[in-house]
């Protein structure tokens, strides 16, 4: 993965064929033309748990179109970190009982989710072009 800096705040990472741009809101000097970085690390964790639990859904033959997740990130009010996730699965009146456990099973397969629960180290270093 390549970081690039295309102008104003905006900050990009290339991964393969992709590039993901972010941005930063108004108030912080930005143009708000894309999610900040720390917006897209939660948005990360929400749509991580959401692929599970589609991939469940659809291994199950279980309808997806009135499904949702509803993602709350509680912070802490002295350190200002997100101190608790709080993720709902919301599922339709005709979801199937039987499946419940097993969703919330699926769910917490989320590879983002078991990254912040067993953190890498991060190593950060300064080399000359």
């Amino acid at each position: 993965m390549q970081i690039r800096f295309p102008g104003g705040k905006k900050v990009e990472a290339l991964y393969d064929d992709m590039t993901v741009v972010t941005d930063q809101p108004l108030i912080d000097g930005g143009l708000g033309s894309a999610p900040s970085p720390f917006e897209l690390f939660l948005a990360s964790i929400g749509t991580c748990t959401g692929y599970y639990v589609l991939s469940f859904c659809q291994k199950n033959n279980i309808p997806t179109e009135k499904m949702k997740l509803t993602a709350r990130f509680l912070k802490n009010p002295t350190t200002h970190l997100v101190e608790n996730i709080q993720i709902v699965i919301q599922v339709p009146r005709e979801f199937p009982e039987k499946y419940k456990n097993a969703v919330i099973k699926a769910a917490g397969v989320c590879a983002v989710k078991r990254h912040l629960e067993q953190p890498p180290q991060i190593d950060i270093t300064v080399t000359r072009l």
